[in-house]
């Protein structure tokens, strides 16, 4: 088993690295590739040193099984064929091609089936968001079909990537001290704030990444659910948080919807308020289960629970996730 990396000097790249380790992923090799601004870099893995790659079209990717890419859209759409080309399963984490009919968009907890039928030999990784809220709605919806769902996301500056990261550290510091304060990575200053838009505005009024919600949610359920979200960004460094609604055809109990997803794949169940224990994102971060709590019934709705969840968002919003395809194709045999 060869593996690549594309995008290894980024936070998800980074963060491939540390989880291919602690999880002693099933592997022979290790190629890392990326821009020529990292190409040169040198990191340790598993007490090896590897230098990262220029990322070229070439045959580079002639003996590599799997390659998990995180370059950004527009180099996934550059360099798919050359990945792909000689066989390699490439698992992409931009969203360039999660809407393609041909690529299977997939959640290992919700329908792993998917990446078995990739015939472009991509298999798309969603939205962090919508890892997030599909991983918890998977278990409610097999107590009764999820009709509608309406969110509220409270996303933390690492969804903007390691930079972003950087920058929002840097503001609270420029702050204290007195000093212009930097706005690079976002639209405003996030340093005490809260901004009510990530990603751009489409004509509905909604931002692409809340549309992302809408639409990658019906192909990762295979549900005629509709999802209304308002995503915003937070000052919280890692991990995201989200509130949400739903309506079910039937009933849902809070006593259900608990133990149903205290069992589920993926989930941890912290929800005790009477003792104030619920899921924060200074608690998730590093962590990989979706942590839940605050289950209670809609007051809006007979048919509604509410919910509150939170998760590191570079891990299994974006690295595990890919890695457990990975591990998923493994054991069921399907890679080249």
């Amino acid at each position: 088993m060869k593996v690549a990396i594309v995008g290894a000097s980024g936070a998800v790249g980074q963060e491939f690295l540390r989880l291919l380790a602690e999880r002693n992923f099933p592997m022979d090799d290790l190629v890392l590739f990326g821009s020529e601004r990292s190409a040169g870099s040198k990191y340790t893995f598993q007490g090896k040193e590897y230098e990262v790659k220029l990322l070229q079209h070439n045959d580079d990717f002639r003996d590599i099984d799997i390659a998990f890419v995180s370059a950004g859209g527009g180099t996934s759409k550059e360099f798919a064929e050359t990945i792909t080309k000689y066989g390699a399963v490439m698992i992409d984490n931009s969203s360039a091609f999660r809407m393609d009919e041909d690529v299977p968009l997939v959640v290992p907890e919700c329908n792993p089936e998917d990446a078995l039928n990739r015939p472009r030999g991509i298999i798309a990784n969603p939205n962090c968001t919508t890892i997030m809220m599909v991983v918890v709605l998977q278990p409610l919806e097999k107590l009764s079909h999820i009709k509608r769902i309406r969110v509220s996301s409270y996303q933390s500056a690492s969804g903007a990537g390691a930079a972003a990261m950087a920058e929002l550290q840097q503001q609270y510091s420029e702050l204290l001290n007195n000093q212009p304060v930097t706005v690079k990575k976002f639209p405003h200053q996030l340093a005490y704030n809260v901004i009510p838009q990530i990603d751009v505005f489409t004509d509905n009024g909604y931002t692409k990444e809340e549309m992302k919600m809408f639409n990658e949610t019906r192909k990762i359920m295979h549900t005629d659910a509709r999802c209304s979200a308002t995503c915003v960004r937070v000052s919280s460094l890692r991990s995201h948080s989200e509130s949400v609604w739903i309506e079910t055809e039937e009933p849902i109990s809070i006593e259900a919807a608990r133990e149903a997803i205290a069992n589920a794949p993926g989930c941890t169940l912290k929800d005790d308020p009477a003792n104030l224990v619920y899921p924060m994102p200074l608690e998730t971060a590093g962590l990989d289960d979706i942590y839940v709590g605050r289950i209670r019934k809609d007051l809006a709705d007979d048919c509604g629970l509410t919910l509150w969840l939170s998760g590191d968002q570079i891990r299994k919003g974006a690295a595990l996730n890919a890695v457990q395809i990975a591990e998923y194709l493994i054991k069921v045999g399907n890679v080249k």
